[in-house]
């Protein structure tokens, strides 16, 4: 075995939570960063007794029997924050002693359970409209296949379930734009009014349709950001959507612009536009986690009013692209407000503190 001074010279000069095993199956020396995840005292301790886990403990004994170098998966951390290491293990001097070295795959780790997670719950999301029209393709196929009534209110749902199919898909496509494209920045100057007025006029129809009265207050002014229209129009026809959807009968949908030349959350010039409806609300617990994908508050209302799940996770990918920002509050029973901020050139933002565009 090495020279321990040596040794905690070589693991103090790796970037990683690294240890070194001798002969003996104890720890002889060890760096401030497994200290820092394995805690400390471990020097001269049976590694068993520091590095419980089971794949490990067999790893770290097959090096120590035949040399041959091992790569082992690692939990760390706690219930709140689990963490997920790859260790590597490699003999040293005649190898009959070893250095344990952990590389943090956490984050791999995340993305590959969310791979995972999004595969299952799109196949869960398409499998259940799939599921109604096979069965009411075998019930044509049989049983109401010269009743005209049945097969009328069938070929109705069908119609449904179709276009739920259809909506998921484009939103599928959608995000996965969207996503390709947030590392790019948008560089086309574009007038913010004329993109909620757009957005406006085309959900017009569907707030008579719920009897909810939109009330902008935006002004005549031009609020010019660098964006790319087609996504701010699809941010703020998502979020006025919804609050027409989720609002109540009679009452107002309100939507607000405000510039200011120091907008705290930006720490600059930018502009918040807001959207409030006055309807059920949101409860606290599920605030945090409305722009995950396929995540809904009610899920069977979200459904039955043709929500994909997906509308704010593809929200929260393109204000990401705008550098912007997305704020949530709620109170059950006085409705919800989402307000999107975005980021302004000093130039066109407003000279004074903060602009009311009323």
């Amino acid at each position: 075995m090495a020279d321990r001074g040596i040794l905690n010279d070589v693991l103090a000069a790796l970037p990683l939570p690294a240890l070194a095993i001798n002969r003996h199956e104890r720890i002889v020396a060890i760096n401030a960063q497994a200290e820092g995840l394995l805690g400390k005292g471990a020097v001269d301790r049976h590694f068993v007794t520091v590095l419980r886990q089971p794949t490990l403990v067999e790893a770290v004994e097959g090096l120590l029997e035949d040399g041959k170098p091992r790569s082992v998966p690692y939990l760390g951390g706690d219930p709140v924050r689990p963490l997920t290491y790859q260790v590597t293990l490699r003999a040293i001097g005649t190898g009959s002693s070893l250095i344990a070295s952990f590389e943090d795959m956490t984050h791999a780790a995340q993305a590959g359970q969310m791979r995972r997670d999004f595969v299952a719950n799109v196949s869960h999301e398409l499998r259940t409209p799939l599921t109604s029209l096979m069965g009411f393709i075998e019930t044509l196929s049989g049983p109401a296949r010269d009743d005209a009534k049945a097969r009328d209110r069938f070929l109705q749902i069908m119609a449904g379930e179709t276009e739920r199919m259809n909506r998921l898909v484009g939103d599928l496509l959608s995000l996965s734009r969207v996503e390709a494209d947030e590392r790019v920045r948008p560089t086309t100057p574009v007038n913010l009014r004329d993109i909620l007025q757009s957005t406006l006029r085309n959900l017009n129809p569907l707030a008579v349709d719920r009897d909810v009265l939109l009330r902008p207050s935006f002004g005549e002014d031009r609020i010019t950001l660098t964006a790319d229209a087609d996504q701010l129009l699809q941010v703020f026809t998502n979020l006025i959507e919804n609050a027409i959807k989720y609002g109540a009968p009679g009452k107002f949908v309100d939507i607000g612009a405000e510039t200011s030349l120091h907008d705290p959350a930006m720490r600059g010039p930018a502009v918040r536009v807001t959207v409030r409806d006055y309807g059920n609300g949101i409860a606290p617990e599920h605030l945090p986690r409305l722009t995950e994908r396929f995540y809904r508050a009610d899920s069977h209302r979200s459904r039955a009013l043709g929500g994909t799940g997906l509308g704010l996770a593809i929200v929260k990918h393109i204000l990401n692209r705008h550098r912007g920002r997305l704020k949530i509050a709620s109170t059950v029973g006085e409705g919800a407000e989402f307000t999107v901020i975005l980021p302004m050139d000093s130039e066109a933002a407003p000279a004074d503190r903060a602009e009311k565009l009323a």
